[in-house]
């Protein structure tokens, strides 16, 4: 009887074939994707995941070069490139193993907005103001990234989303503060926008900040030990950043918006010490300086009758001692005293706009910065308050100017009578005949009608600090 000597010689074979390394596909991270924007005039890095040694040849639409590089032991590969102005659409051909074609690629200005609620609030949240808005939100120069809420223990390579040209449907469940940011870019600059939410309701700034830079600072350690854990979102030092930031630190951007604070009201000490850590640990994980704008949080009657949140709005302002920020006001943009959301996003949106527009491209006669104490001038029974940005004169909407207090060697304020000389105020009061500190706006829901004659509102103040 003869042997059938075809099965064993196939049953080698297969074992043979699974015994041998299957070749990987080339892989991108979701924020390098088709419909994309890519930052103008600068090296931008590409990279993903292959085989080890794997050979790879790039081309893209904008130059004839073909750039090659090869993986490494960790399976992963990447290349620095130079981008063009702006202009597009582009195709990006990546091919290895397999071939990756990224298509409708655009060259223009990337903004990243990051934070809590009042970043993340889009139109579906009820906002029916900017119904007009959103209809008309169809423009295929502007495309938008949505990091999904996520959080991790250690820093993560990727993250899910993907870039969408911006539709109606689309604006509508996305950032309106970042959304109507990348829209004025769009109008005064003339270049695609490529916009990045990445934020989270209700989260502390730690949780944005990699855990080794609060580990390092032994305040933000013992600080980050007293958050009160939540159902709703995460408090563990750095979760959001292992997951919602560091996948894109790789993503060349133009610059960072952040509206964020609220769940750090009632430790304003550590928060003086927090933003400036995350903005400095941002930096170091991008290798740049870029320019960081952000938004005071607005009086919020639920604060209660302290001045928890004052004095956090006072801390956020000491932020911008750090150089290349930027911080706009904005309590004269709400609507219901008693919502810690509040519905005015488009005001908010254009006066960070302004400062990206004045600060970062260097437009011309725009008024951005709002204006802020600079000093007190004790005259008799009085006390001149002097400004910042208030070259102009100042202005007060309603009547004359309000919320503002005085007080004495005892240091009990009482409500001041305050009147615009040009651009200085005179403050007093008839129970303080010896003035020493003056308090504007300083309290948790105060919503204070000084202006600049440019329209910004001045900041709260006080020149103690009792």
């Amino acid at each position: 009887m003869k042997k059938n000597l075809l099965l064993p010689c196939l049953a080698f074979l297969l074992t043979l074939t699974l015994s041998l390394p299957a070749a990987a596909d080339v892989r991108l991270p979701a924020i390098l994707g088709s419909h994309m924007v890519l930052q103008q005039n600068t090296e931008v890095q590409l990279w993903g995941w292959c085989d080890p040694a794997e050979q790879l040849e790039i081309r893209t639409g904008w130059d004839t070069t073909t750039y090659r590089t090869g993986g490494t032991p960790a399976a992963k590969w990447s290349l620095r490139l130079k981008t063009p102005p702006a202009g597009g659409p582009y195709s990006i051909t990546i091919k290895g193993n397999n071939t990756v074609v990224l298509e409708d690629v655009l060259i223009g200005e990337v903004w990243l907005g990051s934070g809590q609620s009042n970043m993340e609030m889009h139109y579906n949240w009820g906002v029916k103001q900017y119904t007009a808005d959103m209809d008309s939100a169809t423009n295929r120069s502007i495309r938008l990234f949505q990091v999904p809420r996520l959080s991790a223990d250690y820093p993560q390579d990727d993250t899910k989303g993907q870039w969408v040209v911006l539709s109606p449907e689309a604006a509508k469940s996305f950032s309106l503060v970042a959304f109507f940011f990348g829209q004025k870019l769009h109008q005064e600059l003339g270049v695609p926008v490529g916009l990045i939410n990445s934020s989270w309701g209700g989260t502390p700034a730690e949780v944005w900040v990699p855990a080794d830079s609060i580990k390092a600072n032994a305040s933000l350690t013992q600080a980050a030990a007293k958050l009160n854990p939540s159902k709703w979102w995460p408090t563990t030092p750095g979760a959001t950043y292992n997951a919602m930031i560091h996948p894109l630190t790789g993503f060349t951007v133009a610059g960072w918006l952040w509206y964020q604070g609220e769940s750090n009201v009632g430790a304003d000490a550590n928060y003086r010490q927090l933003l400036p850590a995350l903005i400095a640990s941002w930096r170091t994980a991008w290798g740049r300086a870029l320019p960081f704008y952000y938004v005071q949080i607005a009086p919020y009657a639920g604060y209660g009758t302290s001045n928890s949140s004052a004095l956090l709005r006072e801390a956020q302002a000491s932020a911008q001692s750090v150089t290349n920020t930027g911080m706009v006001v904005t309590h004269d943009l709400v609507h219901d005293i008693n919502d810690i959301h509040p519905h005015n996003k488009k005001d908010v949106a254009l006066r960070l706009a302004n400062y990206a527009l004045a600060q970062t491209y260097g437009r011309p006669g725009i008024a951005f910065r709002t204006p802020q104490y600079r000093r007190m001038q004790a005259e008799k029974d009085r006390v001149r308050i002097y400004f910042t940005d208030a070259d102009n004169g100042l202005v007060s909407k309603g009547g004359v100017p309000t919320e503002f207090y005085i007080a004495g060697e005892d240091r009990k304020f009482v409500k001041a009578t305050a009147k615009i000389d040009r651009n200085t105020v005179l403050v007093w009061s008839k129970e303080v005949k010896k003035p020493v500190a003056v308090r504007y706006g300083f309290s948790s829901s105060a919503m204070p009608n000084l202006y600049n004659k440019e329209g910004l509102p001045v900041a709260l103040f006080r020149t103690d600090n009792w």
